[in-house]
């Protein structure tokens, strides 16, 4: 089945797995998913993720951050530029989530970034999506 927005799918598995409170979920890896999952760790929204090998294509394997008192580290996220309709930011529109509790991933040309790096680099580009 062929997929034409990733990220909308990623977002989406991520939010049916923690509906159904599995621990771990996989989907069809690219590497602009690869960044978003690194960047999701490195801010402690992931526990971890590992990319297998597969002859067709690989697999990316999430396994979410959930804490028995609290819950799921995520608790939104939304899809802001999607194939239909691209929204681009520069260096001084990029949004603060949720007071600072939560983070903006741009697509910039140095790469896939939380906007706060972006901010500290000063420069702009295409605001993927938020997660809090």
């Amino acid at each position: 089945m062929a997929i034409n927005d990733h990220i909308s799918n990623l977002l989406a598995r991520v939010r049916n797995a923690q509906t159904a409170k599995f621990d771990q979920l996989e989907l069809p890896s690219t590497r602009v998913l690869e960044n978003i999952a690194l960047i999701l760790k490195e801010e402690g929204f992931l526990k971890n993720y590992r990319v297998l090998p597969d002859p067709k294509q690989a697999v990316l394997r999430i396994t979410l951050r959930n804490e028995p008192g609290t819950g799921y580290a995520i608790r939104g996220m939304k899809r802001v530029s999607r194939p239909g309709r691209r929204v681009y930011v520069g260096m001084d529109e990029i949004p603060t989530v949720k007071n600072g509790f939560g983070i903006a991933i741009l697509s910039t040309s140095q790469g896939v970034m939380t906007g706060e790096k972006a901010k500290k680099l000063a420069i702009g580009g295409e605001l993927l999506c938020q997660v809090w």
